[in-house]
């Protein structure tokens, strides 16, 4: 059964925002802070550098990990593998972390959490999805993101930036985003959205027995995120849902969203 909550996790910036030594890991994997690991799968940009924000967050009591998605993977397992793969080196001995995962991420973080359980304390998806209709859809973003100068994407991306983003982004964030998502390739954009074609988790939500956070963003314009988080969160044996006020699909960089806050006030972790 879900429990659901309707607050926005607010909590003024302060001494977590400091700069924290980080740590370079092969193919990517960056870890910054100290303590329990806490690990973020990124969305179909796949870069992982857009949880900047919530690193310095959390890095105070975690140890924050992120890395990039490989590009030539062409199936969720092969995703699934490679998160266990960069788990196993950032965290050697073994201890459970919490995984975030953030709308494709979330697919692929619930995906991750039916194959290695034990590899997890914690799940949290943010405006993601048990499956991608209409089908429709996804062929024709394939088919854009072939044909079209890769360049344009950038314009694109500014475009569309206002549904994109929280409506009180600050335009520093939103211009920061516009740089970092520079990173995602071509090839890696189209193989995942290829991966979301044959994505259906939702036979399998009723196996995922870890503690589960579904946060869910009510002016989300690129999925239906409360329509979603409620179907998953009342399938998942032991969730709970949260409905994030006031906030788009990219909230990570909202100034008012603060993880740490809502991990805390989630079971105390």
């Amino acid at each position: 059964m879900s429990q659901a909550h309707e607050e926005t996790g607010r909590a003024p910036e302060d001494e977590r925002e400091r700069i924290v030594p980080a740590v370079h890991h092969p193919e990517h994997c960056h870890v910054q802070g100290e303590g329990p690991p806490l690990i973020y799968i990124p969305g179909l940009d796949g870069t992982g550098l857009l949880f900047y924000r919530q690193a310095r967050l959390l890095a105070h009591r975690f140890r924050v990990i992120t890395f990039r998605l490989r590009d030539d993977a062409l199936s969720m397992d092969s995703l699934v593998a490679e998160v266990a793969r960069h788990l196993e080196e950032a965290v050697p001995d073994g201890a459970p972390a919490i995984v975030v995962g953030e709308s494709f991420g979330g697919a692929l973080a619930m995906s991750f959490a039916l194959a290695y359980p034990q590899r997890i304390s914690a799940l949290v998806i943010l405006n993601s999805f048990s499956r991608i209709t209409p089908k429709i859809k996804l062929f024709a973003a394939i088919t854009a993101a072939s044909l079209v100068p890769w360049g344009t994407m950038r314009i694109v991306r500014r475009l569309t930036a206002s549904r994109l983003h929280s409506s009180h982004t600050h335009r520093d964030e939103i211009k920061r985003f516009l740089l970092l998502t520079r990173a995602t390739r071509r090839r890696g954009y189209i193989n995942r959205l290829r991966i979301l074609t044959r994505y259906d988790l939702r036979d399998q939500l009723r196996d995922i027995r870890v503690p589960t956070l579904f946060l869910a963003a009510d002016e989300d314009h690129l999925i239906p995120s409360v329509e979603q988080a409620t179907y998953m969160s009342a399938r998942v044996p032991n969730a709970t849902m949260r409905v994030l006020h006031g906030h788009g699909h990219g909230c990570f960089l909202a100034p008012d969203l603060d993880l740490d806050v809502l991990l805390k006030e989630w079971g105390n972790r």
